[in-house]
């Protein structure tokens, strides 16, 4: 019996404009040749693929184009004839190349990298998941060394600072639920989960009289956290708010302009049969379900601040609990 989807749609379906909301997903995984990720690809999602250069395809599809690519740079820009490189290595030609292949394809990811797509046809992704499993796709659970992520990038409804202080609230008092939700324990054994934010910008998000205008929002992140190694990344949007700002504190050439947030999770479970990409994204809708219920926000957050002073039952009890706990109570899940 095929399993019934269902994707959770927020209720802020649309941006300011009137426009549907769109998506971007980022999947790795390993378990598939190159090639044979493109092709596959290429056949669930109705698209002609095109090679772009050694190791990278763009795939045409009636939702936008795909990029499907080795997830290393050194590898895809190799080039045996390069004068630098020792005369025996350059001797060996396609000989090399096979080999340092079967090895890259064994411990480097793939990566499918979606285009914005909007919320209603995200399940296209998840059939995608399913069959790529199927097919043989590997995800972090397959060794220690694979430490593969899925990531997400979700237009905002506006970008007013009000609403992306919400957002971001949203998410610093659901971090510890969602990790507890998606981080395998053989992943929590061998690498570190991304770390949210410094906990000296947290303590000044949850404030009820946190209000800064643009500037000073970004301002007052980018002093604690300059860097795109954080659970929920925030310089694609500071790049497309104010670049000149951002480049005061960050200069990354690997910084993508978006009016999206970036939400790093820390697995790709994508060979566990019980999990699948609804999972995910649902998650990620109990997110914007409570940046857009204003009462709640502020009660949770309140709770957040008390979990974070010294008392008994702080000791005895974790945040996450509580903050599951207090989902289930409220109805999120």
């Amino acid at each position: 019996m095929n399993r019934i989807i269902t994707l959770n749609m927020p209720d802020i379906a649309k941006t300011a404009d009137g426009k549907e909301r769109r998506v971007g997903v980022e999947i790795e995984l390993s378990g598939l040749g190159y090639q044979e990720l493109v092709d596959l690809a290429g056949e669930l999602l109705g698209g002609k693929s095109k090679p772009e250069s050694r190791y990278v395809s763009t795939l045409e599809t009636p939702f936008g184009h795909f990029i499907i690519e080795l997830d290393s740079d050194p590898i895809k820009d190799l080039d045996l004839a390069d004068d630098r490189l020792p005369q025996p290595i350059r001797e060996l030609g396609g000989q090399a190349m096979e080999v340092i292949d079967a090895a890259a394809e064994l411990i480097v990811p793939l990566e499918i990298v979606s285009p914005p797509m909007e919320f209603s046809d995200l399940c296209q992704i998840e059939t995608l998941v399913d069959e790529l499993r199927e097919a043989g796709a590997l995800g972090s659970r397959n060794a220690i060394y694979f430490a593969f992520g899925l990531q997400l990038n979700p237009e905002l409804p506006d970008l007013k600072p009000t609403t992306l202080v919400r957002y971001y609230q949203a998410f610093a008092v659901l971090y510890e639920w969602l990790k507890a939700r998606h981080q395998l324990d053989i992943s929590r054994k061998f690498t570190p989960y991304i770390e949210p934010w410094s906990s000296k910008y947290t303590d000044l998000l949850i404030e009820d009289d946190y209000v800064p205008d643009q500037r000073q929002m970004m301002v007052d992140y980018l002093e604690s956290n300059p860097t795109r190694n954080r659970a929920l990344d925030l310089l694609p949007l500071f790049a497309h708010l104010d670049k000149s700002l951002l480049d005061e504190y960050v200069e990354d050439p690997r910084i993508k302009s978006r009016p999206t947030l970036h939400y790093r999770l820390p697995d790709c479970d994508i060979d566990n049969p019980e999990w699948h990409f609804s999972t995910v994204w649902n998650d990620w809708v109990v997110v914007e379900q409570l940046a857009n219920h204003a009462e709640d926000l502020k009660e949770l957050r309140t709770l957040f601040r008390d979990s974070r002073k010294i008392s008994l039952r702080n000791l005895t009890t974790s945040w996450q609990e509580t903050s599951a706990n207090w989902l289930e109570s409220k109805g999120y899940v």
